[in-house]
Formats: structure tokens, C-alpha cells, sequence
């Protein structure tokens, strides 16, 4: 539906876009993750037409608007402050697009009627923006965005002022959301969990570039580099690896830290450490340590229950070992030793 094809954008000696090409799927949620200064926004803006590519072919639907107006690229537009017009209800808010298209009255009364029952906002079509909440002026915003049956539909930091648990109840109606509409949709977003959660695809841009392109799975478990795994979650550097922290066993003695099949303590990389500190995250416990061997800090996430069984406490010894090392190019280690 979307291709981006070696596009380029520089505000100076930055440059915000470099030579970044990308294919968005028909009918798909992707979310351009990175943090701020990556290139994700003036990307998705590019897409949109809000901003001009120093060089570089943006086409929809196989039609080049590269040098088209933002108006005729057939797209739908939600920001995070989303500038509703405060004098007009829910109702003739969602209604506008289609009114300045001149379209039938009952052709709009319908639509209107029908999207704010998708959004969830059947019963508050005679209230006006002041009287909902934020995350009812988003889905507003939505509903409005969608209610001129846009090719694509972007997305730029939607939920970024919200609370977080009305982030990930909107991320939730979201997904179920684009399974009803499949319209093809681009979530600009600095927040991992938001897009491993709703999106089909990401891509994880950094300073201009994008690094990968995958399913959440493929980036989450198979990251391109030190980069994208570090981006996608927390990690802890274990005997010179970086592995996730709820990947790593930690164990009273060092066959505590092995499954049965695992050979020795030795071959299997368990390393001796001592506890720094116990946090207590409501499910799950993070377990500050330090490698004895090497002086090095590290974390591992274990249960409440593992916590509780092993009763973990500060300066005591444990052993830990990596149950799992992500496929990432990295130069071989030495095994450190457990003495």
C-alpha cells in the first residue's frame, strides 16, 4: 500500500531522514519505533505530506505523491494533541470531512451513527470536546479520521498524553479496532510495549536509519544488532552477552541454575554473583547483581515465587546462567569459569 523508496531529509548538518526505504503492507498496523530524534515522525509526516523530502519517492497505492498536496493522498491523520473544534459536538466533529465533501445528509447521519458505535462514543454524540475525557477526544479523533474511508490511516504518538493505564486500554481498543476496519495503518510510536502489543510489523529506526523490519516476534527475539535488542526491552550483559533479564536462572547452588540436561555448571556458562539489591515489581521480582568474577552489574527477573523460594537477600551468594541468548552477531566470549 505504502512504499517509501530511498528517502532523504536534512534540517542542516541533521539529518532526520537518511536514504530510508521501506514497504507497508495493505491492510496492516506497523509502528515506526524508535526514541525521540530517530526519524520515525518526519517519517509517517512524509508519508503524509506534511513534510518535503530533500530527495526520495513516496507512492500509495502504486500512485507517486511525492509532489502531491497532503489533501488528494487520500490519508487519515491523528495526532497526539488532537486540536478538535470546541464549539461543535461529537457528532458534527466526526461529520466535518464529509460535510465539506457534500456528501448526502443521511449518508452522514449513517456514517457518523455507525463509527461512533465502532469507537465506542454511541450515546455522546451532543457532547462537545470539553466533556470527555482524553482518551475519549482520541477515539473522537479517530472515528473523525476514518469517517472519509481513507486509504491509510497515521497515527503520530496518539496515546503519547495519556495515563498509562488509559494507554493500554486504547492500545487494546485499537487493535480490536484496525481488525474491524483493516485500513492500512502507520503508528509512530517511542513506546516498546505499545507497538509489540498492537502492531503486525515494526520498524525500529534509529538516528535517520532504519535498523529492521519484522514481526514483533522477529524483532523481540531475533533483534539485528546490540541496537534494536537493547531498544525492544530490558537486558542485562551476562559473561559478555546480552540477554534478557527474565532469560537468566538464578539458582541457591550452581545446579540450581541448570535444567537436567544441561550438563555442568562450567560448560553451561553458570556464573557465581552476589545479590545487590531485591525489587519488588508486583508479578515479578528484579534481581540487582554483581558478577564475582568480573565486578560487572547485572539484572535478572525472576518470579515471586522463585523470589520467595529462594529467599533472596542482599550480599548473599547465587549462582546465575543465561537459559536463553537471543540470535545476535556477537564475538565469541570465554566461558568465566564458577569457582
Amino acid at each position: 500500500m505504502i512504499t517509501v523508496t530511498n528517502a532523504n531529509k536534512r534540517y542542516g548538518t541533521f539529518a532526520a531522514l537518511d536514504d530510508v526505504s521501506l514497504d507497508i503492507p495493505s491492510g496492516e498496523l506497523t509502528a515506526l519505533l524508535g526514541p525521540s530524534g530517530s526519524g520515525k515522525s518526519t517519517l509517517l509526516r512524509s508519508i503524509a505530506g506534511l513534510e518535503t523530502l530533500d530527495s526520495g519517492i513516496v507512492t500509495i497505492a502504486e500512485r507517486d505523491v511525492t509532489n502531491v498536496s497532503p489533501q488528494k493522498r487520500d490519508i487519515g491523520f491523528v495526532f497526539q494533541h488532537y486540536a478538535a473544534f470546541k464549539h461543535m459536538t461529537v457528532r458534527d466533529n466526526v461529520a466535518f470531512g464529509l460535510k465539506i465533501r457534500k456528501r448526502p445528509k443521511p449518508e452522514i447521519k449513517k456514517k457518523v451513527d455507525d463509527l461512533l458505535e465502532i469507537v465506542g462514543l454511541d450515546g455522546f454524540q451532543h457532547r462537545y470536546p470539553a466533556q470527555l475525557s482524553g482518551g475519549q477526544r482520541q477515539r473522537m479523533a479517530l472515528a473523525r479520521a476514518l469517517a472519509v474511508d481513507p486509504q491509510v490511516l497515521l497515527l503520530d504518538e496518539p496515546f503519547g498524553a495519556l495515563d498509562a493505564k488509559v494507554r493500554a486500554d486504547l492500545r487494546t481498543w485499537l487493535r480490536r479496532l484496525h481488525e474491524e476496519v483493516h485500513v492500512t495503518t502507520v503508528l509512530v510510536t517511542h513506546d516498546q510495549e505499545e507497538a509489540l502489543d498492537v502492531a503486525d510489523r515494526i520498524a525500529v529506526m534509529n538516528k535517520g536509519r532504519i535498523e529492521q523490519v519484522g514481526t514483533p516476534e522477529d524483532v523481540y527475539d531475533r533483534p539485528a544488532n546490540d541496537f534494536v535488542m537493547s531498544f525492544l526491552g530490558a537486558v542485562a550483559k551476562l559473561n559478555g552477552h546480552l540477554v534478557r533479564p527474565h532469560d537468566i536462572r538464578v539458582g541457591r547452588d550452581p545446579s540450581m541454575a541448570l535444567a537436567a540436561h544441561e550438563g555442568t555448571a562450567q560448560s553451561a556458562g553458570v556464573t557465581r554473583a552476589t545479590v545487590e539489591r531485591v525489587v519488588h515489581l508486583g508479578f515479578e521480582v528484579r534481581v540487582e547483581l554483581r558478577n564475582a568474577a568480573t565486578g560487572d552489574l547485572f539484572t535478572a527477573q525472576v518470579t515471586r515465587g522463585d523470589a520467595e523460594a529462594l529467599h533472596l537477600a542482599e550480599g548473599e551468594t547465587v549462582y546465575a546462567r543465561a537459559t536463553r541468548i537471543p540470535e545476535l552477531p556477537l564475538a565469541p566470549v570465554a566461558v568465566v569459569p564458577v569457582s
